[in-house]
């Protein structure tokens, strides 16, 4: 079953639980001061997305919504066709059997000889 997705940041904002948290990793005292790292999770389908790559907690939300809408798109979208197992031709055997015969045959020329003393 599809998963509605509101047009609207704002809307699909009121449809999730957002936490705001500090980042951990580079950025010194600017990221270990500031809460800028957001969480979202969308309520009706279960999908968590989390970032904190920029220093603003606004530029953050809205690069998790742009997560959480495309997260949503794949999961509405239809599965992919069911693949079909195909088996190479006698032609391709042959011709690859024939690649790792002559292969064989160079490697084998390359080998040293034993030296009659």
């Amino acid at each position: 079953m599809p998963i509605p997705l509101p047009d609207s940041n704002d809307e699909l904002l009121a449809q999730c639980d957002v936490q705001t948290f500090r980042a951990s990793g580079p950025g010194g005292q600017s990221v270990n001061t500031a809460d800028s790292a957001v969480r979202l999770k969308h309520r009706p389908s279960g999908v968590v997305v989390t970032c904190r790559r920029q220093r603003s907690q606004y530029l953050n939300k809205l690069d998790c919504l742009k997560r959480l809408r495309r997260r949503i798109e794949e999961l509405n979208a239809p599965p992919p066709p069911d693949r079909v197992p195909t088996k190479p031709t006698r032609r391709a055997k042959e011709a690859r059997l024939a690649e790792k015969s002559a292969r064989s045959r160079v490697k084998s020329r390359r080998r040293e000889r034993p030296t009659e003393e």
